[in-house]
């Protein structure tokens, strides 16, 4: 479901709203600090007794750290908020991302690390500064102007003339400044992607020599970067400039008049009353302070089209709907019993074609082939199986029970999990297989992984990369095997185990998934190889037409 452009949605949090209303009011201190010095220097400007000067300074620092202590209870108020804001944001893209059963469309894990980490810090300074900039601009510009008319209808014709040409031109330059935002926000993603790419297969870009390649890729990526970036910061310069060209002149003016004024040089713009020194020095002290919250605005708008930028990118994310697996991911005891798994009328869609399998019955102990041509959804069964799908039509069934959220976990809990590319965490073979567990010698042999144990240099304490650097694909699918044999669990699901190997590391695999069904354990594996069909207790067929993935 979208969300709004505004990360605060329509229920501001009551901590930002604080914030924001503190920030103004520490800003409607400074009229009260600029009219005692006004008052003291116009006194002593025309010599009338004035209040006492440690009486005035008193006043003035009394006010003066007031405000600071306002201010910095607004930023308090404002980080927390802001803080817990993007915090809720990346605790969605975790939960989603952890449940979902499907990966997301929108990019790769890069660019979701991206979003989830850089892109998100966005959002910060556009609410740390933003928001209270705005409801600034829309109070203390029109206050100022108010006391600006009560002296000089010049002085307020000035503020009415510079005054809205600030937005005006944020309003122009926003528009070229959330096209860069986006473009760069793009860009980040896309290199997030690419570094995460090139660093999963870092070993084996080496050994085939790939470097210099892979350099000039990442150079010509960082390149697109840095123009995307460039891009912003030239929108934000040329802004700045422009606005700061605006606030300039309307000073100048103010004090001009205010100049020539006092010197009875001119005589008219207050009303047909001769301007006072107090009022004189009092709007040339306010004259900055009503341009100073617009050009805060305009700093800030920057910040506003980056956020916008991401917010785009998380409404994207969130219209990509995507099933969730089954559970809750709890760490659970499996099942008591190992049920009887039944599939009904199950089907399913895989883009413009339907996936729909036979019924069929898999016992405890049972030894199951599924096979047919690539494509017809033999890791979709799995998938299915193992809960990681929800099916559109029909159930699996656990005996007489569906496959669901209140039992998926315990379910899953006796699953072993035989993918068929390989994957490990960065960590020890040791780790990689137990995780942490002590190794049995029978479960090592069961996969034949002695003869690979030893002839690492650090033996199972080498660490892996994360696609199993050290090892050769034979050798990873045994350490996958072990892996997923570990935890002895009542049913293997595995999906072809024995693809791309030589005979002799298949028949190794072979012997050790055998080995596991004739001990009792369930075995379901998606393959091509008819040594393994032929071995297995059942075969199911699939047709081509019967699924597309």
């Amino acid at each position: 479901m979208p969300i709004s452009t505004d990360p605060c949605g329509d229920s501001e949090p009551r901590r930002e709203k604080i914030g924001i209303w503190l920030s103004l009011c520490a800003a409607l201190i400074w009229p009260l600090q600029a009219a005692i010095i006004a008052w003291v220097l116009a006194n002593l400007l025309t010599g009338e007794a004035a209040i006492s000067a440690p009486l005035a300074a008193g006043g003035f620092m009394a006010l003066a750290v007031l405000r600071a202590g306002i201010e910095a209870a607004s930023q308090r108020f404002l980080s927390d908020s802001a803080e817990a804001r993007v915090a809720a944001l990346r605790a969605e893209i975790l939960t989603v991302e952890t449940r979902a059963a499907t990966a997301s469309q929108i990019g790769g894990a890069g660019a979701l690390a991206a979003l989830a980490s850089e892109k998100l810090e966005a959002l910060r300074p556009y609410m740390l500064r933003y928001r209270p900039a705005r409801l600034r601009s829309t109070v203390m510009p029109l206050l100022l102007l108010a006391i600006a008319a009560w002296y000089s209808w010049a002085v307020a014709l000035v503020f009415l003339l510079a005054g809205p040409l600030i937005p005006v031109f944020m309003a122009l330059v926003g528009w070229a400044a959330k096209s860069a935002s986006e473009k760069q926000m793009v860009e980040i993603g896309q290199l997030s992607d690419l570094l995460v790419d090139r660093l999963a297969a870092l070993s084996d870009l080496r050994l085939i020599g790939a470097g210099a390649p892979v350099i000039d890729g990442f150079a010509d990526a960082s390149e697109s970067l840095r123009v995307r970036t460039m891009a912003v910061l030239r929108i934000a310069f040329l802004s700045s400039t422009v606005l700061e060209l605006f606030s300039a002149l309307g000073v100048a003016m103010v004090a001009i008049w205010v100049g020539f004024t006092l010197l009875g040089e001119l005589s008219w713009g207050a009303w047909g009353a001769q301007l006072t020194p107090f009022a004189g020095i009092y709007m040339l002290l306010l004259a900055p302070e009503f341009f100073q919250p617009l050009r805060d605005l305009a700093a800030a708008w920057h910040d506003k089209a980056a956020a916008d930028a991401v917010l785009d990118e998380m409404d994207q994310w969130r219209d990509d709907e995507r099933a969730a697996r089954l559970g809750q991911g709890d760490r659970v005891a499996a099942l008591a019993t190992l049920p009887t798994v039944r599939l009904r009328d199950v089907c399913l869609h895989r883009g413009t074609r339907q996936i729909c399998y036979p019924d069929i019955d898999i016992a405890p102990g049972d030894s199951l082939a599924i096979t047919g041509p690539s494509g017809c959804g033999k890791t979709t069964l799995l998938r299915l199986l193992a809960g990681l799908e929800v099916p559109e039509n029909g159930a699996v069934l656990l005996g007489d029970a569906p496959l669901s959220d209140d039992n998926a976990d315990a379910w899953r809990a006796g699953i072993g999990w035989m993918p068929q590319a390989p994957h490990f965490l960065s960590r020890s073979l040791r780790h990689n297989i137990g995780f942490g567990a002590p190794l049995r010698p029978d479960l090592l042999q069961k996969a034949q992984l002695p003869g690979v144990i030893d002839a690492l240099p650090k033996g199972d304490l080498t660490i892996l990369g994360e696609r199993g650097a050290g090892l050769s694909g034979g050798e990873a699918r045994r350490v996958t095997l072990a892996r997923a044999l570990h935890r002895g669990p009542g049913i293997l699901l595995a999906d072809e185990p024995t693809a791309d190997l030589d005979a002799q590391t298949a028949d190794a695999i072979i012997d050790g998934l055998l080995e596991y069904a004739a001990a009792g354990g369930t075995l379901v594996v998606a393959t091509h190889d008819p040594r393994l069909m032929e071995k297995a207790g059942k075969v199911l067929k699939l047709a081509a037409e019967e699924g597309a993935a």
